[in-house]
C-alpha cells in the first residue's frame, strides 16, 4: 500500500483524529482519483474491491471465487490500517446477476459467518470490467485503537 495525497478536504473529526489514505496501485485508483482504504479516526473503509489481480480479472466466470478474492483484497487493505476481519461491521456486495446471490452470499459467510456484520447485496447492471461479477466494500470499527 502507498500513501495517497488528498485534495486538502478533510471531514469534521475530533481533535487528535487523523485520516490515513492508502492506495494499492490498482489500475483505476490514480485514473479516477480514489484510494483502496481510508482510516478516519476509529473507522476504516475500503473502496469497492473486485477480483482484479495484477491489473487483470481473476476467476473469470466464477462469482464465488471472485467474491473470496475481493474480500481478501479488502481485508488486506484493512490490515494496512490496523483492522482485521473481526473489526468488520458492514459489508456491501454488488452482483451483476441475481443468480449469483447464493454463491456470493456463501463466500461472504465463509469469511464473516462468525463476525456477522450488517450486509447489503444489490444487483447492478454491470461493473467497470464486464468480466467482474461482484464488487465488495468493507467497513471496520477500530474502537480506541
Amino acid at each position: 500500500m502507498t500513501a495517497v495525497a488528498g485534495d486538502g478536504a478533510r471531514p469534521e473529526l475530533s481533535a487528535g483524529d487523523a485520516v490515513t489514505r492508502l492506495g494499492s496501485g490498482g489500475p483505476w485508483e490514480a485514473l479516477y482519483g480514489y484510494c483502496r482504504v481510508v482510516r478516519a479516526g476509529q473507522v476504516a473503509i475500503t473502496a469497492g474491491c473486485t477480483s482484479t489481480v495484477d491489473g487483470r480479472v481473476a476467476h473469470v466466470g466464477d462469482a464465488a471465487a471472485q467474491t473470496a478474492q475481493a474480500i481478501r483484497i479488502g481485508l488486506d487493505a484493512l490490515a494496512e490500517v490496523g483492522a482485521g476481519p473481526a473489526d468488520v461491521v458492514r459489508t456491501r456486495m454488488y452482483v451483476t446477476d441475481r443468480m449469483f446471490a447464493d454463491e456470493v452470499g456463501r463466500a461472504h459467510n465463509a469469511v464473516f459467518g462468525a463476525v456477522r456484520p450488517v450486509a447489503t447485496m444489490v444487483v447492478v447492471a454491470g461493473l467497470i470490467d464486464p468480466e467482474h461479477l461482484v464488487e465488495v466494500e468493507l467497513e471496520a470499527w477500530l474502537g480506541d485503537r
